[in-house]
């Protein structure tokens, strides 16, 4: 294990490396004005002199790849910059954030795992029944669906019809601190609409798997020994059914990011999202590559946990040999 995952972190320098240069190529490419989107309204009564001094101030004009070069340099010694839009240190704009996000998709993914594996163990029971026609139907229309207008459905359901739970926000409006009760109502509709947009995948795998292991020598040869169904079901079929939906894992990672972007920036939930936006539209590199090499972070270590999980719970797959 230790193995893999060291082999795993090697490969990952190059990917960074790649990655950030990208973001540097392509932020200087963008037809976006750091200089204007630092001083906002100032800048319309700013004199040319004035913008090319605070053009200078901010290294605009250097080219970026000595920009890339310095801030890579900088961040090996834990150094991420400063945000100009932010008007504060990169490490401090997602440390604020980040927890945020990170809660969001936790509890979103989580949901999506269990519900998705339930829908998918009932579809699997009776294949082309009723009940697995409609779990099929449910996971095709919901994959089909964009997360913004889930998202968006939700609030005009759930707040403005029946006001049962928030539109948006971290809190109450008129509250003055943050506390757990507040932040779990909230939380509710941001982290069910993004479950909701993951749940297909799940459910699909999960009955796929599960259908053809109920289908294989050994179950059949379980049930004809006269073990009960709820162990042949769970006990041989669900286990050998889910081995695929842990390779899944992985490769949600790049959607689930993608995903709790949208939802948040609809729920105004505060995590990662109106930064990217914001370090995006200003052409902010210090953030901008920060934020890149976050999502980066992520998508390798869910392609790892994956391989990690496969390994474990597969006898037939050996860690050494990946």
């Amino acid at each position: 294990m230790a193995r893999l995952a060291g082999r795993r972190a090697l490969f990952a320098v190059p990917v960074v490396l790649v990655v950030t240069f990208g973001v540097f190529a392509i932020a200087a490419a963008s037809p976006f004005d750091p200089v204007k989107a630092y001083a906002g309204t100032a800048a319309l009564g700013a004199d040319q002199e004035t913008l090319d001094r605070l053009r200078d101030n901010l290294g605009v004009d250097r080219s970026f790849v000595v920009r890339w070069w310095d801030w890579l340099t900088a961040a090996l010694t834990g150094d991420l910059g400063h945000s100009p839009v932010m008007r504060q240190p990169v490490a401090e704009v997602i440390g604020e954030r980040l927890v945020w996000s990170a809660l969001l998709c936790a509890v979103a993914f989580t949901v999506a795992v269990l519900v998705g594996t339930f829908l998918g163990v009932l579809a699997a029971r009776r294949p082309g029944s009723m009940l697995d026609r409609a779990i099929t139907s449910l996971a095709y229309l919901l994959e089909a669906a964009p997360v913004f207008w889930i998202a968006l459905l939700a609030v005009w359901l759930f707040a403005l019809q029946w006001d049962v739970l928030p539109a948006g926000g971290l809190t109450d409006t008129a509250s003055a601190r943050v506390t757990p009760g507040q932040v779990a109502s909230h939380l509710v509709l941001p982290a069910g609409v993004l479950a909701v947009s993951q749940l297909p995948w799940f459910t699909l795998y999960v009955r796929q798997g599960v259908g053809d292991a109920l289908a294989e020598d050994p179950v059949r040869g379980a049930r004809a020994r006269g073990i009960g169904e709820g162990t042949v079901l769970f006990g041989h079929a669900l286990r050998s059914g889910l081995l695929p939906v842990l390779t899944l894992i992985g490769s949600r990672v790049p959607e689930l990011i993608t995903g709790a972007l949208l939802v948040e920036t609809v729920f105004s939930w505060p995590g990662i999202a109106a930064a990217t936006v914001e370090a995006a539209t200003a052409v902010d590199f210090p953030l901008l590559a920060a934020l890149t090499v976050l999502a980066t972070a992520a998508v390798l270590a869910g392609n790892l946990l994956a391989d990690l999980l496969y390994g474990l719970f597969d006898p037939r797959v050996k860690l050494s040999e990946m």
